[in-house]
């Protein structure tokens, strides 16, 4: 259960990076695209919640 965890917390990551390098915010004015760190651990936890639901 731990190894599926922390996978879904990566591919989370990986997609969260993922969407702020595609999509982002040309402008800086979306607080969760607009930071690479703040997507990659919003993608994270969204990963988590996948795997605890």
């Amino acid at each position: 259960m731990v190894y599926k965890m922390a996978l879904y917390a990566v591919l989370g990551g990986l997609a969260g990076y993922g969407w702020h390098r595609l999509v982002g915010c040309p402008t800086g004015g979306c607080p969760l695209t607009a930071n690479p760190y703040v997507s990659t651990l919003y993608g994270a936890a969204i990963g988590l919640l996948m795997v605890l639901g």
